[in-house]
């Protein structure tokens, strides 16, 4: 399915692929993938990240420090490097950050501590958060819910497969839900749900390339040019057209990623 090169895949992994980037970069503006944004996930890449969307024109990059990374990279300078990071004109977003408690490859409060400190950054800066969240949806909620006393705060949930009261939480103050391809999965009833009620001005789209691919590429490497078949799905739970959520879901991205309609 090309769409007219309507969709932007809102959360991809860029820097994970080296030798094949071009090539999947092409395979992506084939299938109708109208821009890309390559999320940052540690302040080791972040050169590398902003260098890949520098030397793509429709490719934006986010800046920030993953769960995963939480522990070994917390500083009290973070939150400064991040500021000053987040002034290329490339750099459209913060994270990803927030909270992973099902690996708990960094502790809790490493975690709850990077977590404000993109917080912190994204105040200062007007600059959307991209929110990782698994297995912490209370703490997720309320971290988010806390933040929001600042009308400054915007951001979304990634690949979201949390339950429908964190959306509700998350949607009442403003941010919005990016699927992935999980909600193609055979096992993925309770999602399936989640994303029917979704309001349509508040969905994103996404592949979290190179995990996650989608049915029925499962099994295979993901990558952006596959989100055409979590368009599909998200169509078909919503009762549109595939060229529906294309532009819904673009829209609402240049709504949310201002820095980057500015471009």
């Amino acid at each position: 399915m090309a769409l007219s090169n309507q969709i932007i895949d809102s959360h991809c992994h860029l820097d994970f692929f080296d030798e094949e980037r071009g090539a999947i970069i092409k395979r992506a503006e084939k299938a109708g993938i109208k821009n890309m944004l390559t999320i940052g996930t540690s302040l080791k890449t972040a050169k590398k990240i902003i260098k890949i969307a520098e030397e793509n024109a429709n490719i934006w990059c986010t800046i920030g420090i993953h769960p995963h990374e939480s522990e070994k990279e917390l500083s009290p300078e973070n939150p400064k490097k991040l500021e000053i990071l987040s002034n290329h004109p490339k750099v459209i977003g913060l994270g990803e950050t927030g909270l992973d408690f099902y690996y708990n490859n960094s502790d809790k409060e490493s975690q709850i501590r990077s977590f404000k400190h993109h917080i912190k950054v994204a105040k200062k800066t007007g600059l959307p958060i991209i929110v990782h969240s698994r297995s912490a949806d209370k703490e997720t909620a309320d971290l988010l819910i806390e933040a929001s006393n600042d009308e400054r705060i915007r951001g979304l949930i990634h690949c979201f497969s949390a339950s429908k009261e964190l959306a509700e939480s998350a949607i009442e103050i403003g941010f919005y839900i990016s699927i992935s391809g999980i909600v193609t999965f055979k096992n993925a009833d309770a999602l399936r749900e989640v994303v029917q009620n979704i309001p349509n001005d508040r969905l994103l789209v996404e592949t979290d390339a190179p995990y996650l691919a989608p049915d029925p590429m499962r099994g295979k490497k993901n990558e952006p040019s596959f989100i055409t078949h979590t368009v599909d799905k998200i169509a078909a739970l919503k009762g549109i057209s595939s060229k529906e959520v294309a532009k819904i879901t673009t829209n609402n991205f240049f709504k949310l990623f201002q820095k980057a309609r500015a471009k």
